[in-house]
């Protein structure tokens, strides 16, 4: 394989020009991209971005690795433009396929900027490899619903379960696992669901695909193909439009979930865990040793509190009498 820069640009980060736009003009954007690209110095790398996005007012989350980038962020357009220029001018990070939403708003509270030991966390330990070595053919969104109407063929989510509850494609296989770590032993223990078959694997925006499509060449599944770009990217193409995706999907920042099916077939498929109607709305359980995401509509909040369900609601309210007692 060809040797890759190593280094981050010299000179990329620190030039930068500070300039915000007025505050006059409200207009975001929101940024979602990664990069499988070795970086030499991770906590250096971490640093000198962080010194970036706070020059340019951007908010987000960022994870640097050795083996890449995988971020986040919104901030005014005119600077989120700006940040896209330094890391497309940057040796290790150009060629990055940006995912670009307008937003009235920032829709992250803060900037958190951390170093791992991977971009996205399969945990395969010393059978790790970089997708820059591996990963399966990427299919555009036009290739990939043609796909999705053959022969068999399986659709699999590479999403934590909270994920997929709101929206996945039409009979996709959907892993009840809250973690992508454990899709590796999963996999293992449901072999006999995918051998002998062309499995089309999808994630949001990719990244996890690009790890996970290549773990599942690594098994000895050999007909593997990856939704290029993401349930974002296939959403935003022009020709499909997001047919064949029901319900929405589920992003990592304040607003949750994103529209995807932009054609007449679109529906909702999560419901309110209290009264069943249609519903996309999720919290975050009030008892903190649970915290666990729920959907819930407006008028159940209201009438049974944010609790995933009444066990949680009983025990947070005797924790808190028992405390006021003493």
């Amino acid at each position: 394989m060809e040797s890759k820069n190593t280094s981050a640009g010299a000179g990329l980060f620190e030039n930068i020009l500070a300039e915000k736009r007025s505050p006059m003009n409200s207009e975001y954007e929101v940024l979602l991209y990664y990069k499988y690209a070795h970086i030499e110095d991770p906590e250096d790398y971490a640093r000198r971005h962080r010194d970036l996005c706070e020059k340019l007012g951007l908010l987000g989350r960022i994870i640097v690795a050795e083996e890449g980038l995988n971020g986040t962020v919104s901030g005014l357009s005119s600077n989120c433009l700006k940040y896209r220029q330094v890391l497309d001018e940057d040796p290790v990070t150009s060629g990055i396929a940006w995912k670009i939403d307008p937003s009235e708003e920032h829709v992250f509270p803060r900037l958190s900027v951390k170093v791992r030991d991977e971009v996205v966390t399969l945990g395969l330990g010393e059978d790790d490899f970089s997708p820059e070595d591996l990963t399966a053919t990427h299919l555009k969104p036009k290739d990939w619903h043609a796909a999705m109407q053959e022969e068999n063929v399986v659709l699999l989510d590479a999403r934590n379960d909270y994920e997929w509850k709101i929206g996945r494609f039409e009979g996709a296989i959907l892993p009840p696992l809250p973690s992508f770590k454990d899709f590796p032993a999963w996999i293992r223990e449901h072999r006999g669901e995918l051998e002998g078959k062309k499995i089309l694997t999808y994630c949001t925006g990719g990244i996890r695909c690009e790890k996970f499509s290549g773990f599942l060449l690594k098994e000895g599944f050999t007909d593997v193909y990856q939704l290029d770009g993401g349930i974002v990217t296939y959403g935003k193409d022009p020709e499909v439009r997001g047919k064949g995706y029901e319900g929405e999907c589920y992003v990592f920042d304040q607003r949750l979930s994103v529209p995807v099916n932009r054609t007449e077939s679109a529906r909702l498929v999560s419901s309110c865990c209290y009264c069943g109607c249609s519903s996309i709305r999720y919290r975050n359980c009030l008892w903190m040793p649970c915290n666990a995401q729920f959907i819930c509509c407006e008028a159940c909040e209201e009438q049974h509190g944010r609790y995933c369900g009444t066990l949680c609601n009983e025990v947070h309210q005797t924790s808190f009498a028992a405390l006021n007692e003493d």
